[in-house]
C-alpha cells in the first residue's frame, strides 16, 4: 500500500466512479484500475462494488476511508511543515464554511490571514449544518470548520474554539415601520409584521419560532435556505427578517434599516479542527482568528452536550 494507491482510492469516492476519478488525476483509467485492483490484493478484500461506471464502498471501503484521508492529509502537514520553514509562499487552507457564517467573521478572517500570507489559496466549501462542517472535518474533506449555534455542543473527535458571540438583529426596508430614531427593538414590537426567514433547523429560525411561540403575532411570508436572498427580499418590501449582526454592516450599505432586537439572542461562532497537527498555513489562519482581544488567548472550547444547532 502507498499513497498513490490511496490518493487513486478517495479520489474515486469523491468523484463517484473510476471514469471521472481518471480525469481528475490525469491518469489512464486502465491504470487507475490495476492501481485499485493491487490495492484490493494488498488488503485481502473488495473496497468496490462495480456497478457500470458507478463504484460504490463496500463495508470494508468505508471502514478504510477516514483513515485514507487522514494518512494523506498527514503527508500534505508534513510536506507543508518542511516548505514552512520558508515562509508561508504557497499551499492552501480548506474551510468548511455555514451559510450565515460567509458573510462575516468569514471575510474578515480571510482578509487578516491574506494581509500576512497573501499567496496561500484559501479554498471555502459549503456545509448547511454544524454537523455537515463536522463530517467535512472529521473526514478529511476540509481541514477547518466555521460553525453557529446557540450553545456548546458535542463533537465526537474534533476540537471547538469559540471566534465571537454574534446577536440577533432586525432588518427593515428603507423606512421600514418604525420611527427614524429608533435603535432597538422589543419583542412584541415585531407584532403584526410579515417576516421572512430560513426553513426548521437552524437558529435563526428557531429565534423566530421562539417570538411567536411567546404570543407575538409575526407571520412567516417566505421561508428559503439561500440567505443571499434575505436581504433583497426586505429591501423589495416583501417583510422583515431576524438575522446575525455579521449581516448588519452589508444590509446598512445596501440601505437596509438595522436594530437591535431585546432580549439578546446569540450565535456562537466557533472553528473547528481535528487533534492531529494542522497544516502550517491552516494553523497560522486559526491563529489569526483567534487573536482577537476580547477574547485572549487561543482557548479550547469544551463541548459537554448537545443543543440547538444553528447556520
Amino acid at each position: 500500500m502507498d499513497a498513490r494507491q490511496l490518493e487513486y482510492f478517495v479520489t474515486i469516492v469523491d468523484e463517484g466512479g473510476f471514469h471521472r476519478a481518471a480525469e481528475r488525476l490525469h491518469v489512464a483509467q486502465p491504470s487507475l484500475s490495476q492501481a485499485v485492483r493491487t490495492l484490493e490484493r494488498d488488503v485481502g478484500v473488495a473496497l468496490f462494488h462495480r456497478l457500470g461506471r458507478r463504484a460504490v464502498l463496500t463495508e470494508a471501503g468505508r471502514a478504510m476511508l477516514e483513515p485514507a484521508r487522514q494518512v494523506l492529509r498527514d503527508l500534505d502537514t508534513t510536506r507543508a511543515s518542511v516548505e514552512s520553514v520558508q515562509g508561508l509562499r504557497s499551499g492552501r487552507v480548506q474551510l468548511a464554511v455555514l451559510p450565515s457564517q460567509w458573510v462575516q467573521p468569514l471575510t474578515a478572517m480571510i482578509g487578516r490571514f491574506h494581509a500576512e500570507c497573501p499567496d496561500v489559496l484559501v479554498s471555502v466549501q459549503p456545509a448547511f449544518t454544524p454537523s455537515d462542517a463536522a463530517d467535512l472535518v472529521r473526514g478529511g474533506r476540509s481541514e477547518l470548520g466555521l460553525i453557529g449555534a446557540a450553545e456548546d455542543f458535542a463533537l465526537p473527535g474534533l476540537r471547538s474554539r469559540l471566534v465571537e458571540r454574534q446577536r440577533f438583529v432586525v432588518v427593515t426596508a428603507p423606512g421600514g415601520p418604525w420611527e427614524a430614531d429608533r435603535a432597538v427593538l422589543r419583542r412584541a414590537d415585531l407584532a403584526g409584521q410579515r417576516v421572512i426567514t430560513s426553513p426548521e433547523g437552524n437558529r435563526m429560525r428557531h429565534v423566530v419560532d421562539e417570538i411567536i411561540a411567546q404570543g407575538v403575532d409575526l407571520r412567516i411570508v417566505v421561508e428559503t435556505a439561500h440567505r443571499e436572498a434575505i436581504l433583497p427580499l426586505v429591501l423589495a418590501g416583501t417583510g422583515i427578517a431576524v438575522l446575525t449582526a455579521g449581516w448588519a454592516e452589508f444590509a446598512r450599505a445596501a440601505g437596509a434599516r438595522v436594530l437591535d432586537l431585546e432580549p439578546v439572542a446569540e450565535l456562537r461562532i466557533s472553528l473547528i479542527h481535528r487533534p492531529a497537527p494542522l497544516t502550517p498555513a491552516a494553523q497560522r489562519f486559526l491563529d489569526l482568528a483567534l487573536a482577537r482581544e476580547e477574547l485572549g488567548p487561543a482557548s479550547e472550547e469544551p463541548a459537554p452536550g448537545r443543543d440547538e444547532l444553528g447556520r
